[in-house]
């Protein structure tokens, strides 16, 4: 049996309004629909996984609260191993303020609450499903120490370690020499890079993803929105693999889909660039729907979607 796909990250509540545009500094401006969502990027990673029909344990933390509860069943109803979702007592869950335009862009605002108490202590306490996994993800919306220590643990017991950046901070060149996968969009690309000045374009990435394998970082892959992915591979050249045209009715969890997909793909052993693909193609869907983990698309739904654009 195939090993499972472990998240560690956060787990988050999504307070949804769309509105004609997000309003600037001071500014009010008339909604026209509010909506909560099961979010977080540590969960919605998790449920893409689930929905794309592989085997995901969650290593999270969330409040006492009644959003606590819900967010934990909501993981166990879309598929995911909530065994190892703890309750952080006297913490409100984590949550997300979400502001939507009537393209489909957002502004976030996250509360962290329980995720801010998840700790190296806990993940003590989850080695035995760690070491039993095929990949690990993780993100940056719980405590940096946290990230660290799981980085050092993932290189000790030698499971692959994707790391999806987000939100943009420098990282130790150390714990970047732990990271199997990087998966950093634009912003985060060049906070990670510290450079100044510059933009990242498709004519600059090349050498903003060699900045990033010079730093350490085994395999970067640069998420793009529209002009696509560049990917480099620690053994072969880097290159761009086109992004899918789609209707975009909410892109809040785009980049989780594409996480979720891509460890996906690679657990099932497509090549790197055959995976970027699969991950792209399972982004793309979800920025259709609305919602962050009500958008995750299945294995069948991404097939037939890839299908459709192979025979144009």
């Amino acid at each position: 049996m195939p090993k499972p796909i472990v998240v560690v990250g956060s787990v988050n509540l999504d307070l949804v309004c769309t509105a004609e545009r997000i309003p600037v500094p001071g500014e009010t401006v008339a909604g026209s629909n509010f909506q909560m969502f099961q979010g977080g990027k540590g969960a919605n990673q998790a449920v893409a996984v689930a929905r794309l029909g592989y085997r995901v344990s969650m290593v999270a933390k969330v409040g006492d609260d009644e959003f606590g509860s819900r967010l934990r069943n909501g993981l166990r109803a879309a598929g995911v191993n909530v065994r190892a979702v703890a309750t952080a007592k006297g913490t409100a869950s984590g949550v997300a303020l979400i502001s939507l335009d009537r393209k489909g862009q957002n502004s976030i605002t996250v509360v962290p609450g329980a995720n801010g108490r998840l700790l190296p202590r806990d993940l003590e306490k989850a080695l035995s499903p760690l070491r039993s996994a095929g990949m690990i993800l993780a993100q940056l919306e719980i405590p940096m120490e946290t990230v660290e220590y799981l980085c050092a643990a993932a290189h000790r017991i030698q499971v692959p370690l994707m790391l999806d950046p987000a939100p943009a901070r420098q990282i130790p060149r150390k714990m970047l020499r732990q990271v199997t996968y990087l998966t950093p969009n634009e912003s985060e690309t060049c906070t990670l890079c510290d450079i100044h000045g510059r933009d990242l374009n498709l004519n600059s990435v090349a050498e903003f993803a060699q900045t990033l394998q010079s730093q350490g970082a085994a395999n970067v892959i640069i998420k793009m929105g529209s002009n696509g992915t560049y990917v480099a591979g620690a053994n072969e050249p880097g290159k761009m693999v086109p992004a899918f045209k789609v209707k975009v009715v909410d892109s809040t969890a785009a980049g989780d889909a594409f996480n979720g997909g891509l460890a996906v793909a690679l657990m099932q052993g497509k090549t790197l660039e055959e995976a970027v693909r699969f991950g792209a193609a399972v982004g793309a869907l979800s920025v259709t729907r609305m919602g962050a983990q009500p958008a995750m698309p299945t294995a069948r739904a991404v097939t037939s979607f890839l299908r459709r654009q192979k025979n144009g």
